[in-house]
């Protein structure tokens, strides 16, 4: 039941939780790591980890979405990014990496004003392509319709459409909006989409046909979105809500299901496990993926909100490096700060509670129990 706080007397909140608000609880069984299953598979596509790394250019080069389908994952690679501004962006990176917090944010707007280049985006998809691993691109909801054919012909297994949020029923004076069931049903090609943070929106992306659903609202490391427009979804209730508008969609569509993908606020291993928990299917990693020594960030760690041109709504943050992305994903794990071997704590997390696949562990119990850091 959902809990409701009067704030004055004229408005009532619902009181939501974040993942440091929860933590989950044995039962009576336990089981071997050994015998713990984490792999996902979303329509055709089937994948050895629950990770989705997050499309943005600290995180997901070319070379990096590769790595990330060797190591049985995900990249998903920002088709509006540097890769397909520039034909080399090395130098670009190296700019950012060394700019000035004072100038961080001014620079990289004059930085991304370069125009997107159709070839670049044909030819980014096709270097990934030839590495025999699935490929993943995503887009705003602003650039879908103008580059989505580019996106379709150059190959791509999974088409990504990612905002800060996205609404089945988006209105607008100036221009004709993205009928998105209408271009989900058209594409010949799996489309997942978001953010959504609430029962309602993400059970209407549902009805559009999408294969999966992003969960989140500005909770990134990189977001200042609660600070700039005071917006804010705390996770936990999030991704918990958006499971029940998927369990209500599978009812109500006669078997369909949607996945759940959180998307936010995922930064450390215990955050990954606990998404799960809440009903996530899989996680998209943002500066969990940063902090790899070979992520293209270098350190540092920015989305495309960093670099509005009228409202920039993030910013370029410092998240350090600490191992290769091998690493960062199966370990060994140098220190108990949760920032490493992240398959081997969801596993060990899974195996502590008895359970032995991720739709399982779905139903693991859950307590409120806010975070103290000692």
């Amino acid at each position: 039941m959902t809990q409701e706080i009067e704030i004055g007397r004229s408005k009532r909140g619902q009181r939501v939780y974040a993942f440091d608000d929860i933590a989950i609880v044995p039962s009576r069984r336990t089981r071997d790591p050994e015998d713990v299953s984490v792999g996902w598979t979303i329509d055709a596509y089937q994948f050895d980890i629950p990770f989705l790394a997050a499309p943005m250019d600290s995180v997901v080069s070319p070379q990096t979405a590769i790595m990330m389908g060797q190591l049985g994952g995900l990249g998903v690679l920002d088709l509006e990014g540097l890769w397909t501004r520039y034909e080399d962006p090395e130098p670009v990176l190296a700019e950012i990496r060394n700019l000035t917090p004072e100038n961080a944010t001014a620079r990289m707007q004059q930085l991304y004003s370069e125009p997107i280049k159709p070839e670049l985006v044909t030819a980014r998809l096709a270097e990934i392509r030839a590495a025999g691993v699935t490929v993943a691109g995503a887009l705003s909801p602003q650039r879908t319709q103008e580059l989505y054919e580019t996106v379709v012909a150059a190959g791509v297994d999974l088409f990504v459409i990612r905002g800060t949020t996205v609404s089945a029923e988006h209105v607008s004076k100036n221009q004709e909006p993205l009928n998105l069931k209408k271009f989900i049903y058209e594409l010949d090609v799996p489309v997942i989409v978001g953010g959504a943070a609430t029962y309602t929106a993400a059970l209407h992306l549902m009805r559009t046909g999408a294969a999966g659903v992003l969960v989140g609202f500005g909770g990134g490391a990189a977001s200042t979105t609660r600070a700039t427009l005071g917006i804010h979804a705390p996770m936990a209730t999030a991704v918990a809500d958006v499971a029940g508008a998927r369990r209500d969609y599978l009812d109500e569509s006669g078997g369909r299901y949607v996945h759940v993908i959180a998307d936010g606020g995922v930064g450390k291993s215990g955050d990954i496990v606990k998404a799960i928990a809440c009903g996530a299917d899989a996680v998209m990693l943002g500066a969990a993926l940063a902090r790899a020594t070979d992520a293209p960030g270098g350190g540092y760690h920015w989305g495309a909100e960093a670099h509005h041109p009228k409202l920039p709504r993030g910013q370029r943050v410092h998240v350090g490096q600490v191992a290769p992305l091998e690493e960062v994903f199966y370990g060994p794990a140098p220190s108990a700060d949760g920032v490493t071997n992240l398959v081997g704590a969801l596993k060990r997390s899974m195996a502590t509670t008895g359970y032995s696949d991720l739709k399982e562990f779905q139903r693991v119990d859950v307590v409120v129990a806010p975070y103290q850091s000692s």
